[in-house]
């Protein structure tokens, strides 16, 4: 019989650490039995659950808890009050190198690491092969994990979590360390996680991948549940709040300096965008444009291996990190991906009617991706753009009929 009860429960909890000004002031407060520290609360009243087979988001600014509650939920961390009840064994990647001893070798502390997650040496025996295999790391595996680079503590550390089939997995975004080819095999590994109804905690600040890969979200601000509920409404409210407090006057300081050159910002062996246009529909390259104006998106992107078959994407970006509006063919029902052959060159075009921006800079992204939309091969920048100033107020400008009757 299934168990129906939830994976995770969290009941009123609450996070305070002790700051005190001066090390000494430890020692101090021990002799004199007088606090000599200031409590900084981290969590505040902090309730949610997560059920089996279920994948919640954890969202939020930096310093709002998110790495302390998944030190908490995995066991790191003691709460200060508050309850939290976990059911099943429990997987985690939090920093890089937690819980590896760095002067063993990779394969000791294949053993080790396992271990601590409650797998038997038995099963860690049947294990180890796979473990290597999927993590990559060669002859490296006998060698001490202190020369171990950042990618490849990744490797270990997530085959090793996932490898140990744990009923719920914690992730804090360690993803992003690794290369492109093993970010393909985790996150395909994810979602074999997810298929087998397993349960996942995934704190991250790609809003994208939160949304496909969580059902449900929690936002974090300041210590405190801002919002719960289906990740979608979550992480839509969450950018809201973000573009609202975002000032729009500093893009110039905030665009990737390869967008000043419009070169890549991903080297690939998959393929490679050879070109980014932002044209008007007669074709002339645009630096500058007009509200409401149509203008076409085009990119040229070469197949480097066979087989590659992609999704194609743009943005226009406010900043590196703020979208004001994407285009996915992931999302078209009607788009159908292909198979590209090593040497085969794509032209994809989108047409965008009556741009909606009033004022302002910006600059426009294209990729390709996979077919979940949450692995990309190759992205690439378009210089700065700029929307010419016209008359009105507000960020953006609509198409409207007006309709003005009277009566006699």
């Amino acid at each position: 019989m299934a168990d129906s009860r939830p994976r995770i429960v969290v009941r009123n909890l609450h996070k305070q650490f002790k700051i005190y000004e001066r090390p000494q002031d430890r020692l101090a407060e021990l002799v004199l039995r007088r606090p000599r520290h200031r409590l900084f609360h981290v969590l505040n009243d902090i309730s949610f659950a997560v059920a089996s087979g279920q994948s919640l988001g954890i969202v939020g600014n930096n310093g709002a808890g998110k790495s302390t509650l998944l030190k908490l939920l995995v066991g790191t961390l003691q709460p200060t009050s508050g309850e939290i009840a976990i059911n099943g064994q429990v997987a985690a990647l939090l920093e890089l190198g937690a819980g590896f001893h760095h002067d063993f070798t990779g394969r000791r502390n294949i053993f080790l690491n396992a271990s601590l997650l409650g797998v038997p040496a038995d099963d860690i025996r049947e294990l180890e092969n796979d473990i290597i295999e999927f993590s990559e790391l060669g002859d490296f595996i006998d060698r001490p994990v202190r020369t171990y680079s950042s990618g490849m503590f990744v490797r270990l550390a997530f085959s090793i979590a996932t490898m140990a089939r744990p009923d719920i997995l914690v992730i804090d975004e360690a993803l992003s360390v690794g290369d492109m080819a093993f970010q393909r095999k985790c996150v395909q590994r994810m979602q074999d996680f997810r298929a087998q109804r397993k349960t996942m905690v995934f704190c991250s600040h790609s809003m994208f991948h939160v949304q496909e890969l969580c059902d449900n979200a929690i936002w974090l601000d300041k210590g405190e549940l801002r919002e719960s509920g289906a990740s979608d409404k979550v992480v839509g409210d969450y950018e809201d709040f973000c573009n609202n407090a975002k000032s729009y006057n500093t893009i110039r300081n905030d665009v990737p300096k390869e967008a000043e050159a419009g070169s890549e910002t991903v080297t690939t062996q998959d393929c490679r965008i050879n070109s980014l246009a932002i044209e008007d529909l007669d074709g002339n390259e645009l630096s500058t444009l007009l509200p409401l104006q149509d203008v076409v998106l085009r990119m040229e992107v070469e197949a480097l291996r066979d087989d590659v078959q992609g999704h194609f994407g743009f943005a226009f970006m406010r900043s590196a990190e703020e979208p004001v509006a994407s285009f996915l063919t992931v999302n078209e029902e009607n788009f159908r991906s292909d198979t590209y052959r090593r040497g085969e060159i794509i032209k994809v075009s989108l047409t965008v009617r009556n741009l909606a921006m009033r004022v302002g800079s910006f600059f426009v992204v294209g990729g390709l991706c996979d077919e979940t939309g949450l692995l990309w091969y190759e992205t690439r920048f378009s210089a700065l753009l700029t929307v010419a100033a016209s008359k009105g107020v507000g960020p953006l400008v609509m198409p409207a009929e007006w309709t003005i009757e009277t009566s006699d």
